[in-house]
This record gives structure tokens, C-alpha cells and sequence, in this order.
């Protein structure tokens, strides 16, 4: 039977366990499934801590919520390594989304804009999204196609490997708009 005690001493104390297991069980009255899965019926905490103790297994708390906490007798640390593995495999499988920013000006040069394009491109090809904003100083507010003009020859330059998620949109003294990749990592 393992009792979890934070005074092993090559034990660590880990703050995110949060099972009822053997002792920590504190509900009078509770549902015991057996090690085979069979329904071993309604009986005392008591009881159930000794069948459990009688099968040199433990005693975890499965349904706490419920109108009758249902239990489970099992091997617990079986248990734990089995929901560690699956944690892991799930964080290796996943990959975070990242969102880049390219920033523009509707005076923005030919070269200046290949350099920003070929950016974005190496980061939608990482599967990252990328934020397209283009800046209006002083009067430039007054000519906004301008500035659209230089959007929309952005987005014609990088459609091969994004889409657009989020149309060009004027908020304050900035359009953006956000694309994402095309590419599934």
C-alpha cells in the first residue's frame, strides 16, 4: 500500500497532486469498484481502506462528486505513471502558435516591403500567425487607401503560405490584420 507523505526523504513534494487516495479519503459512506473493474457494492471508509489493504492495492477517490463518492481500488502508482505518460505524449504532439508582427508604413520602400514579406513568410512557414499592422502618422490619416493599398500588396505577396484570419481593419492610427498559416506543423 503506498501512503503519499511528503516525509520520504527521496520523495518530492509535488503541489498538483490533488488525488484522494487511501487516507486522504475523508467521505463516511462510499462505492467500491474492485481491481477488476466488478462493483464490490455501498460500505464504510473503513471497510473499504481494509479490502483495499486486502488486495495489497489502494484506495482512490474516482467521482468525489458524487451523491455516493465512487472509489476505485488500484495500484496508485501504476496510476500516476500511466497519467505522466499521457501528459507527456499530449505536450510532444502539440505545438504553440506564436504570433508575429510585421510593422509597415504606407510609405514604405520595395526592398523595405521584400524584407518584411520574406520575414513573415519564414515565420507562416513555422506555423506561426503573423499580425500585419500599418502605421498612419499625421495627415497620412487623411489618405487611407494609401496605407490599403500597401496591405493588400502584402497579402497578395504572402497568399501562397497564409490566409487572411482577420480582415484589413482601421483601429485608431493603425490597420491590421492577421493571417494565418497555411502550413500544419
Amino acid at each position: 500500500m503506498i501512503i503519499i507523505n511528503s516525509s520520504y526523504p527521496n520523495q518530492k513534494p509535488d503541489n498538483r497532486n490533488t488525488d484522494l487516495v487511501n487516507e486522504l479519503i475523508r467521505f463516511p459512506e462510499l462505492l467500491v469498484i474492485g481491481p477488476n473493474g466488478e462493483s464490490l457494492g455501498q460500505m464504510s471508509r473503513y471497510t473499504a481502506l481494509q479490502t483495499a489493504d486486502r488486495y495489497g492495492l489502494d484506495l482512490l477517490c474516482v467521482a468525489p462528486g458524487a451523491r455516493i463518492p465512487v472509489c476505485k481500488i488500484l495500484d496508485y502508482g501504476k496510476y500516476r505513471f500511466e497519467n505522466q505518460k499521457k501528459i507527456k505524449e499530449a505536450k510532444k504532439n502539440q505545438h504553440i502558435v506564436e504570433i508575429k508582427e510585421v510593422q509597415l508604413t504606407p510609405q514604405i520602400g520595395a526592398h523595405d516591403l521584400d524584407t518584411k514579406v520574406r520575414a513573415a513568410i519564414g515565420w507562416l512557414q513555422e506555423g506561426n500567425k503573423v499580425k500585419v499592422g500599418v502605421r498612419f502618422r499625421g495627415r497620412q490619416l487623411s489618405h487611407i487607401e494609401v496605407g490599403e493599398e500597401v496591405m493588400t500588396k502584402f497579402i497578395a505577396l504572402v497568399e501562397e503560405f497564409a490566409t487572411v484570419e482577420k480582415k484589413p481593419l482601421l483601429d485608431g492610427k493603425w490597420l491590421n490584420a492577421v493571417l494565418a498559416s497555411k502550413v500544419k506543423k
